[in-house]
């Protein structure tokens, strides 16, 4: 069979997720709601979603829409069928009585069911009909979310339950997990206990909800929000709910009915309105003190709020020995929470799954975790969690590891797909060099740079590893969820806190000459992005050979936003993509205008398709739906390009004052309309200084050494500012930019 065709009955969040990301993989999809009005509201959403659920927002009408009652004969048509109605059983059991009446012979229908088992949906199905009938756990948002849990039972063709997940895999870039029907499936079992353990711990230890969110979270490789940040974006209502599904689906006996109690804060907070984000606030709330607004945190123990308290643990790197082995009571509740997740999730195994890999991979798609349960355990180190952990009694695995004592006892990463992926091979890779910001790999003939700062800041390490590499064909690329966010901004403050502008000034220099011999290496060097792709990091990638982009990526050149302008190739390389136009060949002041108000404006794009248009990607660049494909493209793109020869120097030719003085009208028609302040005119004239070649003619050529002279210059006349700087502490504590 071949999936040519879907329809998506239930226009919810999640039906409307799934509908976009069928739009995305151009797989024709009709919307299906009680009324047709219903759906187009539906369809209205997903076009004016942020982030956006659509690549392409032109393609908003492919989603065709309708009703359950006028157009239900569509489902003959279908060769996949998606229920995603309100989860109850009742409801479900009537759209399913009526699809099987309607669908074609063959065709697939699941259910888009968090927490209803496989057996009760199924229950009134004949038994050719279950044989064709699964569920289909996609998480929110469906285009963001690598984890798709596809849940089987005895009665299940496997043959097409392996085509599902193929295709959802190839085609819609998912992160297809076949798994058992269990309460909670993979990653929800694990992940909402290891919720509530961190809840509960920091209960018992009488931690404020600022320290154990400080520990529960980066320092563990989890989500900054920490657990009470995420209970309140989740809402603490909703969670509640989750709870009492689990209590009434899972034995007595199961570990998670005891972290699964009611809290009695917990009960109070949802009672009076407090029930997250959503509500008046959770265990967070904003709150209004002489006119500013002020984040507090809940008190545990009184249910008083406070001013929220910033917790600094130090730890700037996930390193769970480190973190388990603090003698203070971070380092008890760090390890109290670990063993409990390690404990509950090697308990699970066979029954939930007879992979524990798999489990890990749910958390790292589903919940955004660095590392899973097994990973943690790994990590620690066999010896060491058993010369810590108190008991594991009628648990199968830890019994026979204890036993084994095998510290290798993890195998291959990321079982659950075929495609050779950077996890799978990294163990097989020789590591060649590692400091504190990067790591260059050697797997065959080629070299691997993964960058491992926090959202892969850049620095002085993290150029030297780039630099070192380019000695074999390159790829960059990494496993974390973002590319590069762009230069590690913090490190440049160090420096400019101090007067140190030497220091600045060789650091963005040396940035300057690795992205130039990325350019001219004598082997060809790929970026193969993910994620945010921003400022310093979209400079590595423009100067790389070739391009292999995840779909899911941000991508531009945002330093106008901190007071500053783009100094490592930037300006420069948008500036020669732009004059390789039809366009720029009539006007000379054409490249330098457009790249003006691209950069000026800070300009993003959320997706390829976004990005072509704005030059920030080629239409000759990869594109693909599977981030866990682009390792195997971009191995690809080195074994097609044997022969490769590095590209020749650019030169240009720009107008100098003739466009610099229409940039400086564009400048004040926006100072005087307010739009921009004084400082916001500095960075501008800095930039239209770059962008016009400074003092230059039309007649006079610049080389690539010359435009990366002016973008230093420029820089550091900014970043000696008090102005910028101001705007860089700014962002730096409140994440938001500053207008001055």
């Amino acid at each position: 069979m071949k999936i040519n065709n879907v329809v998506v009955i239930g226009s919810g969040t999640m039906g409307s997720g799934i509908a976009a990301q069928l739009c995305n993989a151009n797989i024709p999809v009709t919307l299906l709601d009680l009324t047709t009005e219903i759906s187009e509201k539906a369809r209205e959403r997903i076009h004016k979603s942020r982030p956006p659920l659509l690549l392409d927002k032109s393609k908003i009408n492919q989603i065709n829409v309708g009703n359950i009652n006028e157009n239900f004969d569509l489902v003959k048509n279908a060769d996949w069928i998606v229920e995603a109605v309100v989860e109850r059983i009742d409801i479900k059991h009537n759209i399913y009585e009526k699809i099987f009446k309607h669908r074609k012979n063959g065709s697939i229908v699941s259910s888009n069911t968090s927490s209803i088992p496989l057996d009760i949906l199924a229950e009134k199905l004949s038994d050719d009909d279950k044989k064709d009938f699964c569920i289909t756990h996609f998480f929110n948002p469906v285009r963001y979310m690598g984890l798709l849990e596809i849940v089987k039972n005895k009665h299940n063709d496997l043959d097409k339950i392996n085509y599902l997940k193929e295709f959802c895999e190839e085609d819609l870039g998912k992160g297809a997990i076949i798994c058992n029907d269990t309460p909670g499936f993979l990653g929800n079992r694990i992940g909402v206990y290891a919720m509530q353990v961190a809840m509960t711990e920091a209960f018992r230890m009488k931690l404020s909800i600022e320290e154990a969110d400080a520990i529960f979270g980066r320092p563990m490789g989890i989500p900054k929000t920490g657990v009470f940040g995420l209970y309140d974006l989740i809402g603490i209502d909703l969670m509640a709910d989750v709870l009492k599904s689990f209590i009434k689906e899972l034995p007595e006996n199961d570990e998670f009915q005891i972290v699964a109690k009611e809290i009695p804060l917990v009960k109070k907070l949802i009672e009076t309105g407090y029930t997250g984000r959503k509500g008046k606030g959770g265990f967070y709330r904003m709150n209004k003190i002489e006119n500013k607004k002020v984040l507090e945190a809940i008190n545990l123990e009184t249910g008083e709020y406070s001013t929220a308290k910033k917790i600094d643990l130090k730890i700037d790197k996930v390193d769970l020995v480190s973190l388990v082995n603090r003698n203070d009571r971070y380092g008890e509740y760090a390890w109290s929470v670990i063993s409990k997740i390690i404990k509950y999730a090697s308990s699970l195994v066979p029954g939930i799954t007879d992979k524990f890999n798999d489990i890990d991979e749910a958390m790292r798609l589903g919940f955004n975790w660095v590392k899973g349960p097994f990973e943690m355990l790994k990590e620690i180190g066999v010896d060491n969690f058993f010369a810590k952990i108190e008991n594991f009694q009628n648990n199968k695995f830890l019994e026979n590891l204890s036993k084994s004592k095998d510290e290798n006892f993890y195998g291959e990463r990321q079982l659950y797909t075929n495609i050779e992926t950077l996890g799978k091979i990294k163990p097989r890779a020789t590591k060649l060099e590692k400091n504190d910001s990067a790591e260059i790999y050697r797997f065959k003939d080629f070299n691997i740079v993964e960058f491992t700062t926090k959202a892969n800041a850049l620095d002085y390490d993290s150029m030297d590893c780039l630099k070192k590499a380019t000695d074999k064909p390159l790829i960059i690329m990494n496993e974390s969820m973002q590319f590069s966010a762009g230069v590690n901004l913090t490190y440049t403050m160090n420096f400019a806190e101090k007067g140190d502008f030497k220091s600045i000034e060789k650091f963005v220099k040396y940035f300057q000459d690795t992205c130039k011999q990325l350019k001219y290496s004598n082997y060809p060097v790929i970026s193969a992005p993910s994620g945010l792709t921003l400022g310093g990091g979209f400079e590595v990638l423009v100067q790389s050979n070739f391009v292999a982009s995840h779909t899911n990526i941000v991508i531009g050149l945002v330093e106008t936003m901190v007071g500053l302008v783009p100094a490592g190739g930037g300006c420069k390389e948008m500036l020669a993509r732009w004059l390789d136009t039809e366009e720029a060949k009539k006007d000379p002041n054409f490249a330098p205008l457009k790249v003006f108000d691209i950069i000026g404006y800070a300009k993003t794009a959320t997706s390829p398709v976004e990005a072509e248009p704005l030059k920030y990607l080629r239409p000759e660049d990869k594109k693909i739906m599977n981030r866990n494909s682009l390792f195997e493209v971009s191995k690809k793109i080195l074994d097609d390009n044997n022969e490769f020869k590095a590209p020749s120097e650019i030169k240009f030719n720009l107008p100098g004052k003739e466009v610099k003085d229409k940039m400086i009208s564009a400048l004040e028609k926006l100072y005087n309309e307010k739009i921009i302040l004084d400082h916001g005119m500095e960075v501008g004239k800095e930039l239209a200084n770059v962008l016009s070649g400074g003092n230059t003619t039309i007649d006079k050529s610049l080389s690539e050494d010359d435009m990366y002279k002016l973008e230093l210059e420029s820089f550091m006349r900014l970043i000696e500012n008090n102005k910028t700087q101001d705007r860089i502490k700014h962002t730096l504590k409140t994440g938001k930019p500053l207008v001055n």
